[in-house]
C-alpha cells in the first residue's frame, strides 16, 4: 500500500511478495516455487525472527518444530526467516533439529524483511512476525510480537485454520 511515499505493513488479501532466498544448505527456495511449482500447490507460513541462537527466537522455533504436524495437516510449509547467513543457520538447524528450511535474508540485507515491511533499520534484523500465505498467493493472516514477546503457538494455529 501506498500512503504519500510512506510504506505501510501488508494486510491479509494482499499478494504476498515473491521471493528467493538460500536455505541453511544454500539451496535456493522461491514462495513462487512452493506455491505454483508440478507438485500440488501449498500454503505457506513465513516466520520473520531476529537472529539465531537467540533465546526467544529458539523458543519459538522449537515449539513449531515440536508442533510440524499441525502446518503439515493444513498442507502448510513453514519457513523461518532471518538475516543470518547460510552458515550460522545451518549451526543452528543442527544444534536444535530443525527439519524445515531456515532461509538466509542476508544480502541484500533484510531485503526481504523490508518487501513484507518487517525489518528494523535500526537494530539490522526482521521483525518477530508471521504470514500465512494461501495456495493463491494471498496473505491469508498475519501477526506479530513486540520484541522480546513470543509468538504464542495457539496463534498460529488460529491462523491455519483460516487457510
Amino acid at each position: 500500500m501506498d500512503d504519500g511515499g510512506t510504506r505501510q505493513g501488508l494486510v491479509p488479501g494482499d499478494i504476498a511478495p515473491d521471493f528467493s532466498l538460500p536455505n541453511q544448505f544454500g539451496e535456493p527456495v522461491s514462495l513462487s516455487g512452493l506455491l505454483g511449482g508440478s507438485r500440488p500447490p501449498r500454503g505457506v507460513a513465513l516466520v520473520f525472527y531476529p537472529f539465531a541462537f537467540s533465546g526467544i527466537c529458539t523458543g519459538e522455533l522449537c515449539e513449531l518444530r515440536d508442533n510440524i504436524a499441525d502446518f503439515a495437516a493444513a498442507g502448510v510449509t513453514l519457513l523461518a526467516v532471518s538475516v543470518d547467513t547460510k552458515f550460522t543457520l545451518r549451526a543452528y538447524a543442527r544444534a536444535e533439529g530443525y527439519d524445515f528450511d531456515l532461509l538466509a535474508d542476508f544480502w541484500p540485507h533484510g531485503e526481504v524483511a523490508q518487501a513484507y515491511c518487517v525489518f528494523d533499520p535500526v537494530n539490522g534484523m526482521a521483525g518477530r512476525s508471521t504470514f500465512l500465505i494461501g495456495a493463491d498467493g494471498r496473505i491469508a493472516d498475519s501477526f506479530s510480537t513486540p520484541r522480546g514477546q513470543a509468538r504464542p503457538l495457539g496463534r498460529y494455529r488460529q491462523a491455519l485454520e483460516r487457510l
